[in-house]
């Protein structure tokens, strides 16, 4: 089975930096700047693994996630932010995200995605 990440982030350089990273990595890469497109890759099934920002589209995460659960219980969903308060990660976690990674600023901080999408990929195969 391919390994399809959706990249779901407003920022064109973060989206293609990501990106770069994963398509390098091996994985079927699709990204959007869209709500709707996430959603409809969601429908489709053609992403196992998301990584959202927290914010696109006028539309937040927390909005966001909830919808992209209820499309497909199965996706796991990576939320890529660095400006989210505690209480607002717990809230996510029970919605049902399996990581929050800081968005990467320096080349060594993608290694922590880049082990989150390893990491989201084997669990995923393991359920």
């Amino acid at each position: 089975m391919t390994q399809g990440l959706l990249i779901a982030d407003e920022d064109l350089d973060s989206r293609k930096q990501m990106a770069d990273l994963f398509i390098e990595a091996g994985y079927n890469v699709t990204v959007t700047n869209s709500a709707a497109n996430a959603l409809h890759g969601i429908l489709k099934k053609t992403a196992q693994v998301i990584l959202i920002s927290s914010e696109f589209d006028e539309i937040t995460a927390t909005d966001l996630i909830p919808l992209l659960k209820k499309c497909n219980r199965d996706v796991t969903i990576i939320l890529v932010s660095n400006e989210m308060s505690l209480p607002l990660i717990r809230k996510l976690r029970k919605e049902g995200i399996f990581y929050h990674a800081l968005k990467p600023v320096k080349p060594e901080d993608r290694e922590e995605i880049r082990q989150a999408v390893q990491c989201a990929f084997k669990s995923q195969r393991a359920s």
